[in-house]
C-alpha cells in the first residue's frame, strides 16, 4: 500500500510541476509579445495538453485524500446507515465507469497507435500520446474506489 501512496503521490507532483510550467510558458510569452519578441505558437498547444494531463495525474491523489468534489449535502440529511449505503453505490458505480474508461481508453490508444494517427498543429505528436493517462488514471481511480469499498 506504501507504494500505490508513493505512485498517486508521485503523480500529483508531476501534475503541479505541468501546470508550473505552464503557467511559466503563458507568463513568458505574453511579456515576450508585450516586449516585442513575438509569440510562440507551442505554448497554447502546451496549455491545451497540460491542462488534461494535469487532471488526468492528480485525480487519484485527489479521491485518495477524500479531497475531490463531492455533493455532500444529501449524505449529511440522511440517516448514518443509509448514507454509508449510498457511499458505497457511488463507490461501485465509480469503479464501474472507471472499468469503461480503461477499456475504451486502452482500444483507443491501440487503435490510434496502430493507425499511425498524427495531431498535426504548430506541434506535431502522436495521437495516442494524448489518451496516453487515461487507462492509467482511471485503473487507479478504479483501485482507490475499490479501496474506500473495504474501509
Amino acid at each position: 500500500m506504501k507504494l500505490y501512496r508513493l505512485v498517486i503521490q508521485a503523480m500529483a507532483w508531476v501534475a503541479a510541476l505541468v501546470l508550473g510550467v505552464m503557467a511559466l510558458a503563458v507568463t513568458l510569452d505574453v511579456v515576450g509579445r508585450n516586449l516585442g519578441w513575438g509569440n510562440t505558437g507551442w505554448v497554447v498547444e502546451l496549455s491545451e495538453y497540460s491542462l488534461p494531463v494535469a487532471t488526468l495525474l492528480v485525480a487519484p491523489w485527489l479521491l485518495y485524500r477524500n479531497e475531490h468534489v463531492r455533493l455532500d449535502i444529501v449524505l449529511t440529511m440522511l440517516p448514518r446507515p443509509f448514507a454509508l449505503a449510498l457511499e458505497r453505490v457511488a463507490d461501485v458505480l465509480g469503479i464501474l465507469i472507471c472499468a469503461v474508461f480503461v477499456w475504451y481508453g486502452s482500444k483507443l490508444i491501440a487503435d490510434s497507435a496502430q493507425l499511425g494517427s498524427m495531431v498535426v498543429k504548430t506541434l506535431s505528436i502522436p495521437e495516442w500520446w494524448q489518451y496516453a493517462l487515461v487507462p492509467v488514471s482511471f485503473l487507479l481511480l478504479a483501485v482507490e474506489f475499490a479501496r474506500r469499498l473495504r474501509a
